[in-house]
């Protein structure tokens, strides 16, 4: 052997490092901006959160009036007419409680005709009482009797 240096083929060297396969890179979706609803903002999609899947809706008919409202507005119209039944009974039991104290002053009135048609009546003459003021000026005045 000669003191030629000798070339071997090129041999790989050991890769260090993340290695990106060709079918495995993570791809960029455009994103609605938080700030600006007109411009999008490119993130890779696996930076994006899950969206949480929707609850069903309850499709089912509800009542046209809330029925707490209409228990509440019931409550408040049979209120207002046990108010007013209320009411009425107060005024026939006044109306009774006038009629009873018309019947009182009649009766008391018939009374006092009965107690004055039996009362004797008076044989003495009836007495004449002249009474004579004289008024001056100065505020003195005279009265005989």
């Amino acid at each position: 052997m000669s003191g030629k240096p000798v070339i071997r083929a090129y041999t790989p060297q050991p890769v260090v490092g993340f290695v990106e396969l060709g079918g495995e890179n993570d791809p960029i979706v455009h994103v609605q901006d938080p700030y600006d609803p007109n411009k999008s903002v490119m993130v890779r999609r696996s930076a994006l959160q899950p969206a949480a899947p929707t609850p069903p809706r309850d499709l089912s008919p509800q009542p046209l009036i809330d029925p707490i409202a209409q228990r509440l507005f019931a409550g408040g119209v049979g209120g207002g007419v046990a108010g007013w039944g209320a009411g009425q009974f107060l005024a026939g039991a006044g109306q009774l409680v006038s009629a009873l104290s018309g019947v009182g002053g009649a009766a008391a009135a018939i009374a006092l005709l009965l107690l004055a048609w039996k009362m004797a009546p008076s044989h003495r003459a009836g007495k004449t009482v002249n009474i004579t003021n004289n008024n001056r000026w100065g505020g003195r005045s005279n009265t005989h009797a």
